[in-house]
């Protein structure tokens, strides 16, 4: 294989050469060894590098452009690509990240074997310049990330679409975490009724130290109006008396 790839940082040439065991007294004879690294750049009968994947993967669903901006944008880097091509690479980009779920499946697996079971959570985030929330599922045992998805309003129902399919994982279920969100709750109760559902201690003692930080700086506030008129402390030192000369035996009486 000898072949030519586009990369975000220019053209790169690489080859590669797939071997085959003939010694008929070798212990693996007809074994076939694959020149590996090079798929480690991009994918088989592709000019394009996974960095160009991940870019596209990224500028669609993170960023939401469309198919033809992406185009343009990496037309202005210098890669030389149509329209139809972004949606092919944006398809294998999806199939690579679906390749991932295996290794979470064993993830998930040997929590459930140590546990006796997992614990789903899930929280909202709203990243920095966006009015979409984005719901993250992991598993607490294992400290594992397992899905997101990003919703403008998310009720109880699309939740619990989102949810269903790990809902039927064929694992136990211990209970499940989340913050005060009721729509989660609801997605919740909906894909594991038997579970126990208990709120994060996280939040909730951050809903605790909430009113506290309100008196708090409310408080700063009027120590700043009240004292704010006191002259500075002084920096310069005052001249001290010099001590006493010490006394003599005769100053006293025998």
């Amino acid at each position: 294989m000898r072949k030519t790839i586009q990369t975000l940082q220019g053209p790169l040439f690489v080859a590669g050469k797939s071997k085959e065991c003939t010694n008929p007294t070798c212990s693996h004879p007809g074994l076939h060894y694959y020149a590996s690294t090079v798929w480690m750049l991009s994918l088989p009968f592709s000019t394009y590098g996974l960095d160009v994947l991940a870019f596209i993967g990224w500028q669609h669903d993170r960023e939401h452009r469309q198919l033809v901006e992406i185009q343009r944008t990496l037309n202005d880097r210098g890669i030389l690509i149509n329209e139809r091509t972004v949606g092919k690479l944006y398809r294998q980009f999806l199939a690579l990240v679906a390749g991932t779920h295996t290794a979470t499946r064993q993830r998930l697996a040997a929590a459930a074997q140590k546990y006796g079971g997992l614990v789903w959570a899930v929280d909202a985030l709203q990243p920095e310049g966006h009015g979409t929330l984005l719901y993250l599922l992991y598993e607490v045992l294992s400290d594992t990330p397992v899905a997101a998805i990003q919703l403008p309003h998310a009720r109880g129902a699309d939740l619990s679409a989102w949810l269903a399919p790990y809902a039927a994982l064929p694992f136990a279920v211990l209970g499940t975490l989340s913050d005060g969100d009721e729509a989660i709750g609801v997605a919740f109760r909906t894909c594991w009724p038997a579970a126990p559902h208990q709120l994060c201690q996280v939040h909730f003692l951050n809903n605790l130290a909430e009113p506290v930080l309100e008196v708090d700086h409310r408080l700063r506030q009027q120590m700043r109006q009240t004292l704010g008129d006191l002259p500075p402390v002084p920096t310069q030192s005052l001249p001290r008396d010099p001590p006493p000369a010490a006394a003599t035996a005769d100053a006293f009486p025998p």
